[in-house]
């Protein structure tokens, strides 16, 4: 079948270790054999991350597990005829618990079994939930990692209330937009940050009311920062905080290792400081639903075949794309 997947990691030329072509799954050396039980989806529409990238790089996808193919999410439709998204945290069978990102041996699809970025890929019956009519493949695909991210952070590890502000640190990747449009809606004020003048205003457009250029001081400290760029703006989010406040980080793209801990300021404020990865089925359920009843749609930056996955990846690379990059068929 035609897939993208990593021939090979390259931690320095991460594209250079992408190919597109046919895989067959059965055949792939690496990784773990997928269960026999699972369910074969035929894939409409499926989303780029940054954790397609990372994976190139060799980050929780190790060389012995290549030819691996790479996505996470995934909307299509199975061979009962029904339109289903996927849902990625795949869980080790002997956990048990409401919250299936407590499994520390829990994975992503890519990471352990072949991903989304294929025609055909199979997953866990209990990993699928129903597509709405309302929502475009596209538009669904674009749910699993990124939206379920934002979600998270903001409904259940933030704390937040209405009127609170919430401060974003980054402007147009598919969290940052997911997180802007998410906060205005449940009634947040929400500021963002950003390198680009451009990028900024555009995320004020979008719902901001308002944006700042990154580590520049804010006018005010905020409730809450919702971190997902790492060493680059850590101390920024800490010194924007009022006391009692919290960050809640879900990633580091620009590395894990901040010049300064802020280790004081965390303990004297005091402070809140929030991990938070990806989310549960049911938070991708009420995820769904919230956007079947608000009317909010996913900002899609640009779509692509998959035959030109390769295109796809480079604008991901670029840094230059506003919201979500998604391979699709319709």
């Amino acid at each position: 079948m035609l897939a993208a997947y990593a021939a090979r990691i390259d931690a320095d030329q991460p594209l250079a270790a992408l190919e597109v072509g046919d895989l067959e799954v059965a055949s792939t050396p690496g990784g773990a054999l997928v269960p026999g039980d699972w369910v074969e989806v035929e894939v409409r529409a499926a989303a780029l991350n940054h954790h397609d990238l990372f994976s190139l790089q060799g980050v929780g996808l190790p060389a012995r597990a290549c030819p691996m193919v790479l996505g996470c999410d995934a909307a299509g439709v199975t061979a009962d005829g029904d339109e289903v998204l996927v849902h990625a945290v795949i869980n080790d069978p002997s956990f048990t618990g409401p919250d299936s990102t407590a499994d520390p041996r829990r994975s992503l699809l890519s990471e352990r079994y072949p991903g989304t970025l294929a025609e055909r890929v199979r997953v866990p019956r209990t990993n699928l939930i129903a597509k709405p009519a309302e929502l475009s493949f596209a538009e669904a695909a674009c749910l699993p990692t990124a939206w379920l991210t934002a979600y998270r952070m903001l409904f259940t590890q933030s704390g937040l209330r209405p009127g609170n502000t919430v401060l974003t640190q980054g402007a147009g990747g598919g969290v940052a937009t997911a997180l802007v449009l998410l906060a205005r809606h449940a009634g947040l004020r929400v500021w963002v940050t950003s390198r680009s003048a451009e990028r900024g205003e555009r995320a004020v457009r979008l719902g901001a009311h308002a944006w700042f250029p990154s580590g520049e001081r804010l006018p005010e400290r905020v409730d809450a920062v919702m971190e997902s760029v790492g060493a680059a703006t850590w101390s920024h989010s800490i010194n924007s905080l009022k006391p009692g406040g919290a960050v809640v980080i879900c990633g580091t793209t620009s590395g894990a290792e901040p010049a300064k801990a802020e280790l004081t300021k965390i303990f004297f404020k005091p402070l809140r400081v929030i991990g938070s990865t990806m989310g549960t089925q049911d938070e991708l359920t009420d995820l769904v639903s919230m956007l079947v009843s608000t009317g909010l749609r996913p900002v899609i930056d640009s779509t692509y075949p998959l035959a030109d996955a390769r295109d796809a990846f480079a604008r991901l690379e670029s840094g230059a794309a506003f919201g979500k990059v998604v391979l699709a068929a319709e």
